[in-house]
């Protein structure tokens, strides 16, 4: 199936130049001339990659990115920025923000089309990382079947549980904050206290036992980190 890529730019000319040689490349595409129209087609359609212009009329290309992080339905579309913005704070902002690449204006089509390329395969690599199993000792995670077997026993987690667990995992040794977590496995459409997190946390560690629940460290006022194997 072909790959779906949306293209956001208030210049009605960039838009045809991009549209037709990135179908011309077998790509299926979508257009906005604004942030607005651009996350309603980005929540309603997920399409694979989102080229993105910075200054757009309404929210600009920085503020539909933000919004686009934060909304569960959207917040793993890989983004481009294609702006005529050349500073480097510019770049880093963006970069920053969560932007996969940073393109400055004029650029050549062929040289887009191979970072549209390889910013699809790395977003590819990046979705079977997430449905691969994380194995910690005799403790095993399963994202596909979401499931948590210990010593090979299944023991039962709730679908937040096990969602909070998987985010963890998959980034041991960081820091991750209670703001982090909420966002991800809530969202922001839902007011959820941090205590909620706390609580749950606590019955991962229940379930963990005593072998694997020290696995989940407490980083007093900040949040949680997953400890890395040593």
């Amino acid at each position: 199936m072909a790959k779906h890529i949306l293209i956001v730019d208030d210049e009605k000319d960039i838009i045809d130049l991009l549209q037709f040689n990135l179908e011309a490349e077998g790509y299926k595409t979508s257009t906005a001339l604004d942030g607005e129209k651009a996350l309603e087609i980005a929540t309603r359609y997920k399409p694979d990659l989102i080229i993105l212009d910075i200054m757009l009329p309404g929210k600009d290309g920085y503020q539909v990115i933000r919004d686009l992080r934060q909304d569960s339905k959207s917040q793993n579309i890989p983004v481009i920025f294609l702006t005529a913005k050349d500073s480097e704070i510019d770049e880093v902002v963006g970069l920053e923000l969560g932007a996969d690449d940073y393109i400055i204006k004029p650029i050549s089509i062929r040289k887009l089309i191979a970072r549209v390329k390889n910013v699809l395969r790395k977003s590819v690599q990046s979705i079977v990382k997430e449905e691969e199993k994380i194995i910690h000792g005799s403790l095993v995670v399963d994202p596909l079947s979401y499931s948590v077997t210990r010593e090979g026993e299944q023991t039962s987690f709730t679908k937040k549980e096990f969602e909070i667990l998987t985010f963890l995992a998959r980034r041991p040794g960081r820091v991750v904050t209670r703001e982090t977590l909420l966002n991800h496995v809530w969202g922001d459409e839902v007011i959820v206290i941090d205590r909620t997190i706390d609580v749950h946390i606590r019955k991962i560690r229940e379930k963990l036992g005593p072998q694997y629940m020290k696995l989940i460290e407490t980083i007093k006022g900040v949040g949680y980190r997953f400890k890395a194997e040593s």
